[in-house]
């Protein structure tokens, strides 16, 4: 016999469901009804009907599929869950340095932050310079911008309107003392503490490696900054290379320095006589030295300004102009501590 006999009944029940129209089907398939109401795992049936039985097994199996999200009176309402639209990865642990690594990056981070050299003795006991009455004073020009007041290109402004000489408006000769003094060797090891009072009374800090641009205008358009602002930062590494700080100079000073002002007026000493007279003969040891020399065009330095200045002192019987001067000191000072 081809046909397996089953229950007459349920046999009757299959065929009827068929008869149906698509319609009026159950949702679940016939093979499914007969195989839960008899709750058996596998259900054989005419051999003339099994390949519409899969035909209506993969169709209803589609469309059950399609509307799963619409659950039956029999089961449970279950709570849906959100679907995740945007999943984002979770980045990578990071390894951390090891003690080795961690060391030389402190290390680098204090190299970049001042320029010191190879063969570089301690850098705790410093040269201090004081540039005072520095003519730094900014202007607004008729484009709306500002720029650094100077006797040549503003002339007409300082005769008409600020009633002053334009002789007295000289930034280039801060220009020129800063190169003298951050270029010099005694900058380069460390030992050196650049200060600038203006005429306004204000009080600049220089970080030693800070590299002051060789051109005057680009000068001009840092002090624009610098005044505006009030502090200048390294691109790099962040490190602030000229600030703005609070008056008074005497409190920026450690405790016992010795203050000595330059004046063409003030006891004479050569540069080598300077050296071993006012200042220690070992870097390392001793008590810290200021000298206060002046940046103005006209005028020196007077006890009246800076109370705290000991003795005037002079390094040529002729007058000399503020780089010159700085540059017979800082010799001076250089081949006494051995800086080469």
């Amino acid at each position: 016999d081809p046909f397996i006999t089953i229950h007459p009944q349920l046999t009757l029940l299959y065929h009827t469901i068929l008869q149906r129209p698509q319609s009026r089907r159950p949702k679940k398939a016939p093979v499914t009804i007969l195989k839960q109401t008899l709750s058996i795992d596998f259900l054989v049936l005419p051999s003339h009907n099994i390949n519409r039985t899969m035909s209506d097994d993969e169709s209803d199996a589609s469309s059950a599929s399609s509307s799963n999200s619409e659950p039956s009176a029999d089961e449970p309402v279950q709570p849906r869950k959100k679907q995740r639209t945007g999943t984002s990865v979770p980045p990578p642990l990071e390894i951390a340095p090891t003690a080795d690594a961690a060391k030389a990056t402190i290390q680098k981070q204090a190299n970049s932050s001042s320029i010191v050299g190879k063969n570089n003795k301690s850098s705790s006991n410093k040269l201090i310079i004081i540039l005072d009455q520095a003519k730094l004073e900014t202007v607004k020009n008729r484009r709306g911008n500002y720029e650094l007041l100077n006797c040549d290109d503003h002339r007409d402004l300082c005769k008409k309107k600020l009633k002053k000489d334009p002789k007295e408006f000289r930034p280039d000769i801060c220009h020129q003392e800063l190169l003298a003094l951050l270029d010099s060797p005694l900058n380069k090891s460390g030992h050196l503490q650049v200060y600038i009072r203006t005429c306004q009374n204000v009080l600049i800090e220089l970080h030693p490696s800070v590299r002051i641009p060789r051109t005057y205008k680009r000068f001009a358009g840092l002090m624009v900054q610098l005044l505006h602002k009030m502090k200048i930062k390294a691109s790099e590494n962040g490190t602030t290379l000229m600030k703005v700080i609070k008056n008074p100079m005497s409190q920026h000073l450690p405790v016992g320095t010795h203050v000595y002002g330059m004046s063409c007026q003030g006891t004479l000493y050569s540069p080598l006589g300077l050296a071993k007279a006012l200042v220690p003969l070992d870097p390392n040891g001793g008590e810290t030295v200021c000298f206060v020399i002046g940046a103005m065009a006209s005028g020196h330095v007077t006890v009246e300004d800076h109370p705290y200045i000991e003795k005037m002192i002079s390094i040529s019987e002729y007058p000399l102009s503020g780089a010159a001067a700085i540059n017979r000191i800082l010799g001076a000072i250089e081949h006494q501590w051995g800086i080469v």
